[in-house]
């Protein structure tokens, strides 16, 4: 939905807690989002397709992008607001990316299989397999002193 800052601000402090209290389907909940909304469709929509999706979300079910532009009578800043969940374009790149840790998880301990497939390779590879790689290698080059033009 399109509208100004203010009022997408505004409505996130209402919709937010409605959403919250859709995730838990009891009958006071449903009673206390109806006397908000009054309207059957939207309680039934919010209980059903929004709770469903937003289950195991702590928070944040509302998103706010802000537009370039403004509005042409009183030059408000315009933005859009949509539901987090049900934008298809970014649920499906996090559901493609994992979780990175800033550490490796990488196990020190190799278990009884990749030793003795470790072992065999290196009892099975001939030796002068080694050194024709070691010739292949080009030795380094010598750093070359700069000599000083003198002026």
């Amino acid at each position: 939905m399109t509208t100004t800052v203010a009022k997408a601000k505004a409505l996130r402090k209402y919709v937010e807690p409605l959403i919250t209290k859709a995730k838990s389907d009891t009958m006071h909940s449903r009673r206390t989002v109806f006397s908000y909304l009054q309207n059957k469709e939207s309680v039934g929509m919010l209980f059903g397709e929004v709770a469903g999706r937003v289950g195991e979300r702590a928070g944040g079910y509302t998103r706010i992008i802000k537009l370039g532009d403004t509005r042409l009578g009183d030059n408000a800043e315009m933005c859009l607001i949509e539901l987090v969940d049900f934008n298809e374009i970014y649920t499906k790149e996090a559901a493609t990316k994992k979780a990175k840790t800033r550490r490796g998880r990488r196990s020190t301990k190799k278990t009884d299989d990749t030793v003795e497939a470790a072992t065999e390779e290196t009892t099975e590879a001939p030796a002068e397999v080694a050194t024709e790689e070691k010739a292949e290698k080009k030795p380094a080059k010598k750093k070359v002193a700069k000599k000083k033009t003198e002026e």
